[in-house]
């Protein structure tokens, strides 16, 4: 009577619940919370499993608006929102969210903290109650909600049935976001290990309703009066090193904290955090576990504190004797050990309900009761209720992975019915997420497709390995160190290509080549990759081959290498400088690959689409009638290279497609057209094909193609007699690639296309978004041809939250002014600039400038000191002769940059390259000063002399002042003044 009078309590348990949740986030963020299935359907099974009570029901909305109409008639328990809502800015709307609920705890999930830190100085910020960094981990909004609860109930429950205590303190945003769903994951493994075997499903939820409590707290004086309140159901406390203590940080709170606990509870296991390796020894006196937050196994090391201290309850399957004769960790293993078990130990659990009991501890509520309502003798054989059973927990599994993707499996494989498949269960990364995105969306939107009858909008088919597949590989051939700095890109392609892939994926990707015999794109998708507000544009390696030859061994050998240079590229040094100006840690990056059918056509030895390009939801840089808000798009013949690395494109308005400034002459045309382009070469290659140096992407000029049909579509040909320009590339001559064909004649309607995808992408993600395409044409005239959409992004060109003025004397101050500034607010963090010397620059030598400004940056990096860099051409342009060839670890540590215009370099802003979207995403000023044509542009190079110098090189000079840098960005205006601070 004792035991059921016990339970009897836990009825009383998590009395004040959440019950009504307001969301209110863009399209795209309500895609990526509910990728790995329903957000609605996780929390009601989560809810179900831990509370035995009405799970919370969530309202979306992706308008402010909107959302403060709710509240005004519906009483809601939390309100979670994202930064980048249209109509205000989340820390107003929390104002106003709790003028109308007073006392409604509301959450902002930003996807990096630059989205909101530092809390701008002109506004009130006590509407957000916290704030959390999310890159798309649906585990954290469940833990946002459970933790919510958690703080609502402990005093009750801990009083009413001792219910167990674990103190979280950290004060960073990043690391308690990371933390807080690990650790609820854990403790939720913990609590299932402990659970009575035998008990019947109903006493089975209340355990589970009297799961411990995780208490967050973000300072000294938080964590005390926690651990104070609740000494006596304290069973774990983890805390960072470094805290606040009386609103100062001091290096030795998390110390002081765990020593006072020691002394008082001397069993409460404890875990002290740092990013400081000598406070090990701190650990060691208090005594405390310690973990290296640097560590690139930190979370595998705080799931191994668990493991160790508290345990994690495996399916553990015994003979009738109790011989243990194996374990299962997830439905997935549990499926995988049922097909061999002894026959004995399947009847002994499926008499026992042991497999329900286990399956609902897992939250599957629906599964759990269809296995308790079957007796073991309700079937003939052993044999038929294995079957039974594998086939349910297959068909669950299954049935998770609906409207996402499907799961590859071999035995169904077929390519030509298959769209979209993943292998693995782990994420599928930031830009095959994307692309789920867009496959939902492009079906759904039937007036697209009605309006363009006779084009095929598509995503070409996709197989995503997940990046469960990267964690096996780096796990098994124990790369992690590579995570750390010091490593040459070489140095680590060379260890991945070397390295064993696990048998799983080498089994699966050979049943994918033994029935795909075509060109396959194999290309990155990392965890943050294409992120909102923080994308990966670009660094990690993209790499095409031609799946045709007749050997299956040689075609999965070359996908196998393609596949480790992508996961190498994970672990490469601009990766790793990314991260770290994003507070991103490296080790905390996961890799998913995107293997897809590569977009084009085969003319004779080489394949490649007619048109790739790049489109953007906001222009940088419009001219003439063009508007920010229509967009821009770059376009080149054959495959993206060209296009993502910043050589000649041709770019335009698909609002405006006449205007043309860089083809207004017919010497532009001839100067600015597109003169080369990439293809993959599919026959006569070498079978042992150099992925790591594009050994199979050939550069070739596009006189060589000009009997191709792509080029006699798109080009026109060059009349010299005349010194005249002729839209048709079916005549005698020189062929120049304009895209007539398309732009003036509408072969294929790209430009309305563009506009109509610009704007669903931008509807969908809630800003400005990127999308990368191709397509080919048909001389066929029953058809236009297909529209192969490639990838989606995020862009950042809504920085014009806060206003910045820029003053007539302001502009007359400035030493460097611009009408084409990127950003928008306030910068006087910076003293010293690098500039590339004007007399000593020669375009020859660019890669040599890059290499030289890597040297600087490195020594900035260790001072810790921003810069603000000036030289000619495109940055970052992959063509040397139109700029300096930097990739991100040469100016990883730079605060702004200048890019000049003027007669030894005058290319095009390249707003299509990937090197462009992250300098924007990041935050980080980019500044155009056209030089030498009578515009208000403006750099006085003799004050720029005048400061004293640091360093030179053959062709830099580091110069400081000793008052800092004011710029000042009106993003409405695209205006920047560059002074010097005078007080």
């Amino acid at each position: 009577m004792e035991f059921y009078a016990r339970f009897k309590i836990y009825h009383e348990l998590m009395a004040k619940k959440i019950r009504e949740i307001l969301l209110v986030s863009s399209p795209y963020d309500a895609f990526i919370m509910e990728e790995d299935g329903s957000l609605a359907s996780r929390i009601i099974n989560e809810y179900s499993g831990l509370n035995l009570s009405h799970p919370p029901r969530v309202t979306r909305t992706s308008s402010a608006f909107d959302a403060l109409g709710l509240l005004n008639v519906k009483d809601f328990d939390l309100v979670l929102t994202t930064p980048h809502i249209e109509e205000m800015d989340a820390f107003t709307l929390g104002l106003k969210a709790k003028e109308i609920q007073p006392g409604l705890p509301v959450i902002l999930l930003a996807h990096s903290p630059r989205g909101v830190y530092p809390l701008p100085e002109n506004k009130n910020t006590d509407g957000i109650d916290k704030v959390f960094i999310w890159s798309g981990n649906s585990d954290l909004l469940l833990a946002l909600v459970k933790n919510a609860e958690d703080h609502l109930n402990v005093e009750a429950d801990t009083e009413r049935a001792m219910v167990r205590v674990l103190i979280l303190v950290e004060d960073s945003p990043v690391y308690y976001s990371s933390f807080l769903p690990l650790i609820y994951k854990e403790i939720v493994r913990q609590t299932q290990a402990v659970l009575k075997v035998g008990l019947n499903e109903e006493h089975r939820l209340l355990t589970m309703r009297a799961r411990p409590k995780i208490l967050l707290a973000t300072n000294y004086e938080e964590a005390l009066a926690f651990y104070r309140k609740f000494r006596n159901f304290v069973f774990g406390v983890i805390s960072d090193a470094r805290l606040p203590e009386n609103h100062r940080m001091e290096d030795d709170v998390g110390f002081r904290l765990l020593s006072r606990i020691h002394q008082e509870v001397p069993d409460v296991p404890l875990l002290l955090l740092s990013s400081e390796s000598e406070n090990r020894k701190m650990a060691e006196q208090i005594p405390a576990d310690f973990l290296d937050k640097n560590s690139p196994h930190l979370l595998s090391e705080i799931h191994n504190f668990f493991l160790t201290h508290l345990g994690f309850g495996d399916f553990i399957f015994r003979m009738p004797d109790g011989t243990e004769v194996d374990r299962a960790s997830d439905l997935h293993t549990l499926e995988t050990k049922l097909l061999h078990i002894p026959d004995a130990s399947l009847r002994y659990h499926a008499e026992r309900n042991h497999f329900s009991n286990w399956i609902m501890a897992r939250s599957e509520i629906a599964l759990a009761s269809k296995f308790r309502e079957v007796q073991a003798s309700d079937f003939v054989s052993v044999a038929e209720m294995r079957e039974y059973i594998i086939s349910n927990i297959r068909a669950l599994r299954k049935l998770r992975q609906k409207g996402v993707v499907a799961r590859f499996r071999t035995e169904h494989f077929d390519p030509v019915i298959n769209d979209f498949l993943k292998i693995g269960q782990g994420s599928l990364g930031g830009k095959a997420r994307s692309l789920a995105f867009m496959s939902t969306v492009l079906v759904q939107d039937q007036e697209l497709h009605e309006k363009y009858p006779d084009i095929r909008v598509r995503i070409p088919k996709t197989l995503v390995i997940c990046t469960d597949g990267f964690e096996a590989f780096v796990a098994h051939n124990r790369l992690e160190y590579l995570a750390k700095e010091g490593f040459a890109d070489e140095e680590v392609a060379k260890a991945f290509l070397e390295a064993e892939m696990p048998e799983w994926l080498t089994k699966d990707l050979e049943a994918f080549v033994s029935r795909v015999k075509i060109p396959l794109s194999v290309r990155s998708s990392s965890l943050l990759e294409d992120a909102q507000f923080q994308p990966y544009a670009g660094l990690y390696q993209t790499y095409m081959i031609p799946n045709n030859h007749s050997d299956q061994s040689v075609r999965l050998s070359h996908l196998l290498t393609a596949v480790k240079l992508v996961y190498a590229s994970t672990y490469y040094e601009s990766p790793k400088a990314f991260a770290r100006s994003t507070s991103n840690q490296p080790q905390a990056e996961s890799m998913a690959v995107i293997i897809q059918q590569l977009s084009g056509k085969e003319y004779g030895d080489y394949f490649y689409p007619a048109i790739s390009g790049v489109a953007q939801s906001h222009n940088f840089y419009p001219v003439s009638r063009m508007r920010p808000e229509e967009g821009i798009a770059h376009i080149a013949l054959g495959l993206g290279k060209t296009v993502v690395e910043g050589e000649k494109t041709l770019r335009f308005s698909p609002k405006h497609p006449e205007i043309m400034p860089q083809f207004s002459t017919v010497k532009d045309m001839l100067t600015n057209a597109q003169r080369f382009f990439y293809a993959l070469r599919v026959r006569n290659y070498p079978e042992g094909l150099e992925l790591w140096r594009d050994s199979n992407l050939e550069k070739r000029d596009v006189e060589d193609a000009a009997d191709e049909f792509p080029v006699k579509a798109l080009a026109s040909t060059y009349v010299p007699e005349e010194d005249r320009i002729r839209d048709t590339g079916y005549m005698p001559g020189p062929k120049i690639l304009t895209f007539a064909q398309v732009l003036k004649y509408g072969i294929f309607p790209l430009p309305e296309l563009l506009s109509d995808l610009l704007i669903i992408g931008r509807k969908g993600m809630g800003c400005p978004v990127e999308i990368e395409f191709s397509v080919d044409l048909t001389p066929d005239k029953d058809r236009k041809g297909d529209f192969s959409f490639l990838q989606m992004r995020p862009m950042v060109a809504d920085e014009e939250r806060f206003n910045v003025e820029i003053t007539p004397e302001d502009m007359k101050k400035a030493f460097c002014r611009s009408a084409t500034a990127l950003g928008n607010g306030r910068n006087e963090e910076i003293q010293d600039i690098v500039y590339v010397k004007p007399d000593a620059f020669d375009v020859s030598a660019t890669p040599k400038i890059a290499e030289e400004i890597g040297g600087l940056n490195a020594e900035m990096l260790k001072k810790r000191r921003k810069y603000l860099l000036i030289g000619p051409g495109r940055w970052g342009s992959a063509d040397r002769w139109l700029g300096i060839p930097v990739q991100w670890r040469h100016i990883s540590g730079v605060g702004a940059v200048v890019e000049l215009r003027n007669a030894q370099l005058k290319a095009d802003p390249s707003q299509g390259s990937h090197f462009f979207q992250n300098i924007t995403s990041l935050g980080i000023h980019y500044i155009t000063v056209t030089e030498d044509e009578g515009l208000d542009d403006y750099l006085d190079w003799g004050f720029i002399r005048s400061l004293p110098e640091v360093q030179e090189t053959p062709f830099l000079r580091h110069v400081t002042s000793e008052r800092p840098l004011i710029i000042k960005i009106d993003g409405r205006r695209s205006l920047c003044a560059i002074t010097v601070d005078q007080e």
